[in-house]
């Protein structure tokens, strides 16, 4: 297959309407778009789709593209912007006017809903009864044009699916334009497919239907037919459609959630598709080289949130961790407490093993912080109130001789250990780590006495020995 699309050009888009903001669907379709060009030779196109004027909204186009840079799917030309391009389409739509295959259409909204409940109630195809076609409507008349559908099967190839058939029959006619200024999505999708030699159309199985119209319109204009491959639709863990629960999420807020755009699109690759070898953690290069476009799958890609989070840990462990708390003061900086770099870096260090996005670094942060806490949370299981207190205070004498320079979490096992492996490390560790915490679940106390420092340890092994000796019996 890919023998006989590099004897041709290969020419690629994403054409997002500045209506909402960049989500996660339509980005995996532009990274779909963009592995086929890199595989191809060929280039990727961004185009805007902004003829709805009153949906469409700049700040929605900026972060279309910001999102798309920030996910690293660069373009190779664009953005084009259809609001740009109207004298383009008037000219085609004059031609199909002139053609006769085009025609004004004056029936109003109201007309055709009567039209569709009777069309229920015979139990016939709901589609427009083409009554204006034989109409000499004027333009001053007119709600629509609509481009006239000759009944006949429309057949084509996707290179996902293959063979689809449609009977065209069932269609009626479409309303392609709301005048000469204002095409709408059907019409102008063809138009800038050809003007911008498009070769292959890469788009959500939810376009299917769409596709018989638009080849229609392709032979009615002359235009060569772009090859079709429909993606798979992206699923809720549930099997049900994506919801903004999980995958309709904005890629603005994933990026605020403090996923690493390596990590979404490694994610996304795998949304419908898999390479040979099965292997999930890949770079774009590596998923490039692996990409072949007859693996994306039929079925629903499922949108797994553990999968996304076992990534996007893999990729954190891997970066540095100076780049990381960059990006953590970036998004976080008002929530970091004022903490200097030095303990934040000390707490990224230290617990970065359990944290699979940025954002979970603030309840790291938040496990160093201590709350008040019940004396029963310093008991070890059923030991004696008497011994842990013993082992508290043995604690706190070891780490009174320990130097400043020494109060790291090796050095501090050292000193400590020898005493937990004697006395049990249970009755020793845990009082300390929930004296050092205040909470039943947190880092281990040599890595919370790395960040604490010495006097802020022994500050609260304090507090803890005092909770022991006056807080009232076990």
């Amino acid at each position: 297959m890919f023998n006989f699309f590099r004897k041709n050009k290969v020419r690629v888009r994403i054409a997002p309407s500045p209506t909402g903001y960049l989500h996660i669907g339509t980005a995996r379709t532009a990274l779909f778009n963009l592995l086929f060009a890199k595989k191809m030779g060929g280039k990727f196109i961004l185009r805007i789709e902004d003829t709805d004027l009153e949906r469409s909204e700049k700040r929605f186009e900026e972060d279309i593209i910001q999102s798309l840079k920030w996910l690293g799917l660069d373009w190779d030309e664009g953005p084009y912007r259809q609001s740009e391009r109207l004298d383009i389409y008037e000219k085609y739509l004059i031609k199909l006017l002139k053609d006769k295959k085009a025609y004004y259409c004056k029936c109003r909204k109201e007309d055709l809903e009567k039209e569709r409940e009777l069309q229920t109630k015979l139990g016939e195809p709901l589609k427009y009864s083409g009554k204006c076609a034989d109409q000499n409507i004027s333009p001053d008349q007119a709600s629509l044009i609509r481009f006239k559908i000759n009944a006949a099967q429309v057949v084509f190839k996707d290179l996902i699916r293959g063979e689809i058939n449609f009977d065209s029959a069932l269609i009626g006619d479409i309303a392609i334009a709301k005048n000469l200024r204002t095409p709408l999505y059907n019409f102008a999708v063809v138009i800038d497919d050809y003007e911008m030699k498009i070769s292959h159309v890469i788009r959500g199985e939810d376009h299917i239907a769409n596709t018989p119209k638009q080849i229609l319109l392709q032979q009615a204009l002359g235009f060569p037919e772009p090859k079709y491959a429909h993606l798979p639709l992206i699923l809720d863990p549930d099997r049900s459609k994506m919801s903004k629960r999980f995958s309709a999420t904005s890629i603005q807020e994933y990026r605020e959630q403090g996923y690493l755009p390596e990590a979404l699109v490694n994610f996304m690759a795998l949304l419908g598709w898999h390479p040979s070898d099965d292997k999930e953690k890949m770079d774009i290069d590596e998923i490039t080289i692996k990409f072949e476009i007859d693996r994306i799958q039929k079925g629903g890609a499922v949108f797994d949130v553990k999968k996304l989070d076992w990534l996007n840990s893999e990729y954190l462990r891997g970066e540095d961790n100076a780049i990381l708390l960059k990006s953590i003061k970036e998004l976080y900086g008002k929530e970091l407490g004022g903490l200097n770099d030095e303990v934040l870096f000390k707490m990224l260090t230290v617990g970065k093993a359990r944290i699979s996005k940025l954002r979970d670094f603030l309840d790291l942060k938040a496990s160093f912080d201590l709350l008040e806490y019940s004396l029963d949370l310093l008991i070890w299981k059923d030991t004696d109130k008497k011994i842990i207190l013993e082992n508290l205070k043995k604690s706190r004498e070891i780490l009174r001789t320990v130097l400043n320079t020494k109060f790291n979490k090796e050095d501090l096992e050292k000193e400590l250990m020898p005493m937990a492996d004697t006395r049990g490390r249970g009755a020793v560790l845990w009082p300390l780590r929930a004296a050092l915490s205040g909470k039943d679940k947190s880092p281990g106390p040599f890595e919370l006495m790395d960040v604490l420092g010495k006097d802020e340890t022994l500050k609260r092994i304090e507090l803890a020995i005092q909770k022991l000796e006056f807080g009232g019996k076990n």
